[in-house]
């Protein structure tokens, strides 16, 4: 015969259960993708970059992580900043030094994988795909813009190369600042310029609680840069 305590007991369990078949429940309703999926991830993509780049909570809202790898399959990543994305083709573009670790794979293996992550949102973006080089003109139209300082860092450094102390790197600055007053401006160094990351598949990802996060995959088709085929992911 059941206690007035365990009575209570399963009714407390049984509420319980309750609650958590509700929140389960209600998470259906939870459709920051869609449930029936775009045909292509473009425009959810740029609606999801400006969105954070108009949130006023991030100072770089398109810092991406990107991630390379030696022609041999060595991997490295590090933050670099997204300076546009494109459509048809989907695209998304950086700049750096072509001296650089992550240029100097990129040369030898074209390929990368690019990562969004906007905690303010609970959502993250993954792209994969193909990397060119931008246009000498794209990659000069763009340093002209930038500060001067950093356009002077990009002229002073040769980065990822050794340096004796990090004196050496300011003098180097120095003499270019100075080179630059005196000849009153400052072209594009060679060694710098952009690159141009082809998605050729993208994850959109957005969190939930109990780690019933909804996840959405987009394969391009190799024929047709705008003809995409997409599966949903298990969390």
């Amino acid at each position: 015969m059941s206690t007035p305590d365990n009575q209570q007991d399963r009714t407390a369990r049984d509420a319980g259960k309750d609650t958590i078949i509700q929140l389960i429940r209600r998470l259906a309703s939870c459709n920051d993708i869609p449930h029936e999926v775009p045909a292509d991830p473009c425009q959810m993509l740029l609606s999801w970059f400006e969105q954070a780049r108009t949130s006023g909570v991030y100072d770089d809202p398109n810092a991406m992580s990107l991630s390379t790898a030696t022609s041999y399959g060595a991997p490295s990543s590090r933050i670099v900043l997204c300076k546009s994305v494109e459509l048809s083709p989907l695209a998304v573009v950086f700049y750096t030094s072509y001296t650089s670790r992550k240029a100097s794979e990129i040369e030898s293996n074209p390929r990368a994988a690019a990562l969004f992550h906007w905690p303010h949102a609970k959502r993250q973006v993954r792209i994969e795909g193909g990397v060119k080089r931008v246009s000498e003109k794209e990659s000069d139209e763009y340093f002209n813009k930038r500060p001067l300082l950093s356009r002077i860092g990009a002229a002073a450094s040769a980065q990822s190369a050794p340096l004796a102390s990090r004196d050496e790197l300011i003098t180097k600055a120095l003499h270019v600042a100075k080179s630059t007053m005196l000849s009153g401006g400052l072209n594009r160094p060679k060694h710098w310029g952009g690159y141009r990351l082809f998605a050729h598949t993208v994850e959109l990802w957005s969190a939930r609680e109990g780690r019933l996060h909804d996840r959405v995959v987009w394969n391009q088709d190799p024929t047709d840069v705008n003809r995409w085929t997409s599966h949903r992911l298990c969390s």
